[in-house]
């Protein structure tokens, strides 16, 4: 049957069948070929006439039709999904955004599908490659790159495998592949914090790493303490703790940091928000009054930050954004590795009054 012939002429309504309906069946039920009904239901730039294709629709409607998007993915090389890596869904910064990603995918008509390393750089790997069989369109991985050159070179060599089979990455972290990249300015911002704390009169300073092998902490503790160096105020080792990139593990490093070294500190520094939550928690249950007794400072803006008290001092990042940008550049036309900066703003908040 062809676009010109007419539907069947028995006048019968079609009985659909007692299995999940095919797109021969719609075909059928709409009385057009299979080429007209597959060019209506899968947004073909083959023109179909509007009469066919509204035919098309309403037979899948009735049919309960749903697209093997599988097999379409298979035959285009490609589908309408962009694969999303995220380290860890459960913290706001991954969360937003991957709030960011979700909502520009659905402006463009596409399906995001997720999946999560939990900070395991082994996982990563594994995902891409369990992703790459998908064939999406794009693969957005969010996550700080780690100082761990084997999982990295592994990395990179599936994500070059992926891409050379059709797809692109987009990588929201540090610019050490050369993939296209959405890269967030780290050391310049925690350097613009670290001067302006020191603008308001603090001197004896501590932080809070972060995990040692993540360059993302790594970058916020050199751009603090290296901005803190060149004003003239000195960041001892022994105030520098490492810990989780989580709620607990600033929790953890506030209660190191509290047995080690903290006689004269009038001000801590914590590489993330959440792990500056966590700190602020120990050290009220060490007696400290936040904002009179010690003052504290985080990094992200991160939106739980509006019930916490004292206000966080802390760099904002446009986190949301960050994920739309992700898949703009995702969606660019071209073999570039385009890498495209982000830069945070220092929000100075209660936590951190003026010392006089």
């Amino acid at each position: 049957m062809t676009d010109t012939d007419q539907p069947a002429g028995s006048g019968e309504e079609f009985i659909p069948p007692a299995h999940m309906a095919t797109l021969s069946d719609v075909a059928r039920e709409a009385g057009v070929s299979l080429a007209t009904a597959s060019r209506s239901l899968n947004g073909s730039s083959r023109t179909v006439r509007e009469e066919y294709r509204q035919r098309v629709l309403a037979a899948a409607h009735r049919l309960n039709y749903s697209a093997n998007h599988s097999a379409q993915a298979v035959a285009r090389g490609t589908s309408q999904t962009i694969a999303l890596i995220v380290s860890d869904i459960a913290d706001p910064y991954f969360s937003s955004i991957a709030s960011g990603v979700m909502r520009a995918a659905e402006d463009q008509g596409l399906v995001v599908t997720m999946s999560i390393t939990e900070r395991r750089p082994e996982r990563e790997a594994e995902l891409v490659r369990a992703m790459r069989g998908m064939r999406p369109r794009s693969l957005i991985m969010v996550g700080s790159r780690r100082n761990d050159p084997r999982a990295s070179r592994e990395l990179e060599a599936e994500l070059a495998a992926y891409e050379r089979s059709g797809g692109r990455v987009t990588m929201i972290a540090q610019p050490t592949m050369a993939f296209r990249t959405v890269a967030i300015g780290n050391v310049g911002a925690a350097a613009e914090l670290a001067g302006q704390l020191v603008g308001l009169g603090y001197r004896s300073m501590a932080v809070l790493g972060g995990p040692e092998q993540l360059l993302t902490a790594r970058d916020r503790v050199e751009g603090f303490v290296g901005r803190c160096a060149e004003l003239g105020v000195e960041i001892h080792q022994r105030r520098i703790v490492h810990g989780d990139f989580t709620r607990d593990g600033g929790f953890v490093a506030a209660a190191e940091l509290h047995r080690r070294d903290f006689a004269d500190v009038d001000l801590v520094f914590a590489v993330n928000d959440v792990m500056a939550v966590g700190a602020m928690a120990y050290f009220r249950t060490a007696g400290l009054v936040l904002g009179r007794d010690l003052a504290i400072a985080g990094f992200d803006d991160i939106e739980t930050l509006r019930d916490v008290s004292p206000a966080l001092t802390t760099v904002a990042l446009p986190l949301q954004e960050i994920g739309r940008t992700a898949v703009e550049l995702a969606l660019e036309a071209g073999n570039n590795h385009r890498v495209v900066p982000i830069e945070g703003s220092v929000i100075i908040r209660e936590s951190t009054p003026r010392r006089t």
